[in-house]
C-alpha cells in the first residue's frame, strides 16, 4: 500500500489516531474475519488503549468519513474495529508470527 493511501486511513476517534480492521487487513491482505480471529486469539496482547470496537452512534455519526464510495459498506450489523498505534504495532506481530492463515 503506498503511503499516501495509507495516511488516508489513518483517522481520529477518541482522541486516538487509529486505523480500521479493514483497512489493515487490506494492507496485511488478510480477510477482515481472519485478521480479528487473530486478535480474539491473542486477546489478552491487545488492551483497550490497542483496539476498540466503535459504538453504534460513532457508526452513524461518523461512517461517511471514514469509507469512500467505492468501499463496501458493512451497514449496521457489523461494527469494526480500530485499532491505535501500539495496536497496529502488536497486530503486526501477531500476524507475522505465521499463525494467520489467509
Amino acid at each position: 500500500m503506498e503511503l499516501s493511501i495509507l495516511h488516508s486511513k489513518i483517522h481520529e476517534l477518541r482522541g486516538e489516531k487509529i486505523i480500521f480492521d479493514f483497512d489493515l487487513a487490506l494492507l496485511y491482505d488478510v480477510e477482515t474475519k481472519v485478521l480479528n480471529q487473530a486478535v480474539k486469539r491473542n486477546s489478552i496482547r491487545f488492551p483497550s488503549d490497542f483496539m476498540f470496537q466503535i459504538t453504534l452512534e460513532e457508526f452513524e455519526l461518523n461512517w461517511s468519513q471514514f469509507v469512500t464510495s467505492s468501499r463496501k459498506h458493512r451497514g449496521k450489523s457489523y461494527l469494526p474495529y480500530a485499532f491505535t498505534e501500539q495496536g497496529v504495532a502488536m497486530l503486526s506481530s501477531v500476524l507475522r508470527s505465521g499463525s494467520v492463515k489467509k
